[in-house]
C-alpha cells in the first residue's frame, strides 16, 4: 500500500532494518516493566513471560522455557500485536478495541500472512486489576520472510485511528538471550520505542482475563450489557431497536405462582423436541431466548466481537424475563435457553487455553445476575460428542460461528460443557438425552415434579 503524503512502505522498511542493526545497549527502558504476557500454546496450555530491561551478554538471562524459546526465537521470526488497553468503565473504548482486534484477526489470516502461524496472546498487569488486559496475537513466520515484516509495517500504517495495535518483534542474540523490540507508527514512520529481555514467569492463580469478564462477556446486570449496545448504535442500527425494547421492560420483575423451567444444552441435544414435548405435557407457555422480537438480528450480532455478541444475548434474557413474569402468573413456563447459555459461551470464548484455565468451582462469575428473574429449575440436556455430530449431520442444521466452533474445536466444546456444570444459584440438573424421546420426556417431567412446587 502507499501512504498519502507519508514515506513509502519500502522507505519505512529500510529505516526499520537499520534500527534493527543498532547496538542493543542503546535501547532505553521505555516499556512498562510490570506487564506480563500469556501465550496460548498448541496443546492449549499457556506460557507466561514478562519483559525486563537488561544488558546483553549475560547467559544467565537466557530464556529457560524451551517451548517458549522455540516459538519466539529463531529459526523463524515471531511478532506480537496487541490492542491497547481500554478502561473498565469506558464501554465505548472497549467496543472500539474489540472491533480493532476483530479487524486485526481478519487481516492476519489472509494475504501475505497465510503461511504464518497465528496464536492468541494476552498482555496483562500481574496485579490483576480490571481493565488491564490487552488482547492480541503472536504471528510466527517460520521462514523469517522479509515480506512478512514489510506487510506488518503496511498493516500498522493502515490503521488511521488514534487507536492502533502495538507491534513487537522477537529476536535471539548470540548469547541465547531472547529480546522483544516494541515498535510504533508515528507520523508515518515505524519507530522503536522499547527493548527488553523476555523472561519466563509463573502462571497467576487465576486466568489474567478474569477481572475483565464482568465488563466484557459475563455481564453482572442489565445496565452493563446495555452500556455496550449503546456504544454500538452508530454502526449497528438494530442495536437501538434492541435498547428500546429493553427500556420498555420493567427493571424489577417478579415470577408468578407457576413454575419456570429453563432447558439448556448444546445444539442437537434435543432441546427443541424436549421443550415442545414438556410444554405440551404441562400445558405450559414455551419461550425462547433470544425472544422472537430480537432473534431476527442474531446473524448480525453473531458477526460482531464477543463483547457485542454477548451484550445482545444478555439483553435478550432481560426481555424474556419480562415475558416470563407475565406468563408465569397464568401457567407454567418453559424457556429454551436462558442466562446460562450466554455465560458459558462467553467464558469458553474469552478464556484462552484449556479446561484447566477456566475459573474455579464456586467463583462468583458463575453466579446468576441479581437483577434477572431466576427460574425454578434449570435442566442441561447432554449427549455424547459422537451422537451430537451425527445428529447435526443427519439434519443438515445451519450453524452459527460458535456452534461451528463446537464441532471443530473439542477443547472449546469441553469448556462450554464444564462451564455449564459449574453454574450456581441455580445450578444445572444434568439429563442424558441419548435415550428415546419418550424416555427423556419421562425423566424431565420427573425432575420437574420433584423440584418444582
Amino acid at each position: 500500500m502507499a501512504f498519502a503524503s507519508r514515506p513509502s512502505a519500502q522507505l519505512l522498511f529500510r529505516r526499520l532494518s537499520r534500527q534493527l542493526c543498532q547496538r542493543r545497549g542503546a535501547c532505553e527502558r521505555t516499556m512498562t516493566p510490570d506487564r506480563c504476557f500469556a501465550l496460548e500454546l498448541p496443546d492449549c496450555t499457556l506460557a507466561h513471560f514478562t519483559l525486563r530491561a537488561g544488558a546483553p551478554g549475560n547467559p544467565q538471562e537466557a530464556c529457560q522455557h524451551p517451548r517458549l524459546a522455540a516459538i519466539l526465537g529463531s529459526p523463524g521470526r515471531s511478532y506480537s500485536l496487541c490492542v491497547p488497553v481500554a478502561p473498565e468503565a469506558d464501554y465505548a473504548a472497549r467496543v472500539r478495541a474489540a472491533k480493532l482486534h476483530q479487524r486485526l484477526l481478519h487481516q492476519l489470516r489472509g494475504g501475505p500472512f497465510q503461511l504464518c502461524q497465528l496464536r492468541r496472546l494476552l498482555s496483562y498487569s500481574p496485579g490483576g486489576q480490571p481493565g488491564s488486559s490487552q488482547h492480541g496475537f503472536l504471528l510466527r513466520d517460520p521462514r523469517d520472510c522479509l515480506e512478512t515484516r514489510r506487510a506488518l509495517i503496511e498493516l500498522l500504517g493502515a490503521f488511521k485511528e488514534t487507536l492502533h495495535p502495538h507491534l513487537g518483534e522477537f529476536e535471539t542474540d548470540p548469547h541465547g538471550q531472547l529480546w522483544q523490540r516494541l515498535w510504533t507508527l508515528q507520523d508515518g514512520e515505524c519507530l522503536e520505542v522499547g527493548c527488553a529481555l523476555v523472561i519466563p514467569t509463573q502462571e497467576p492463580p487465576l486466568h489474567p482475563v478474569l477481572p475483565d469478564l464482568p465488563s466484557s462477556v459475563v455481564f453482572p446486570n442489565r445496565e452493563a450489557a446495555r452500556a455496550v449496545l449503546e456504544a454500538c448504535t452508530s454502526f449497528i442500527p438494530e442495536a437501538q431497536v434492541v435498547l428500546d425494547l429493553v427500556d420498555q421492560c420493567p427493571k424489577q420483575v417478579q415470577k408468578g405462582k407457576f413454575p419456570v423451567i429453563a432447558i439448556e444444552g448444546l445444539d442437537a441435544t434435543g432441546k427443541t423436541t424436549v421443550t415442545q414435548s414438556v410444554s405440551d405435557s404441562m400445558k405450559a407457555v414455551l419461550l425462547k431466548s433470544p425472544p422472537s422480537c430480537v432473534a431476527q438480528w442474531r446473524e448480525i450480532f453473531d458477526d460482531e466481537p464477543t463483547i457485542i455478541r454477548r451484550a445482545f444475548y444478555a439483553l435478550g434474557n432481560y426481555i424474556v424475563a419480562s415475558e416470563i413474569a407475565k406468563e408465569s402468573t397464568q401457567s407454567p413456563v418453559i424457556v429454551d435457553r436462558y442466562w446460562h447459555s450466554t455465560a458459558t459461551y462467553g467464558l469458553a470464548t474469552e478464556i484462552s487455553g484449556g479446561l484447566q484455565h477456566l475459573p474455579p468451582v464456586h467463583h462468583h462469575i458463575y453466579q446468576w445476575p441479581k437483577d434477572l428473574l431466576k427460574p425454578d429449575l434449570v435442566l442441561l440436556l447432554t449427549v455424547s460428542p459422537e451422537e451430537r455430530v451425527h445428529r447435526i449431520a443427519s439434519r443438515g442444521m445451519e450453524k452459527t460461528r460458535e456452534e461451528a466452533e463446537l464441532e471443530a474445536n473439542n477443547v472449546f466444546r469441553q469448556k462450554v460443557e464444564v462451564s455449564y456444570q459449574r453454574m450456581e444459584n441455580p445450578s444445572c440438573h444434568m439429563v442424558d438425552a441419548s435415550p428415546s424421546k419418550e424416555k427423556v420426556l419421562q425423566t424431565v417431567l420427573s425432575l420437574i415434579k420433584n423440584n418444582c412446587h
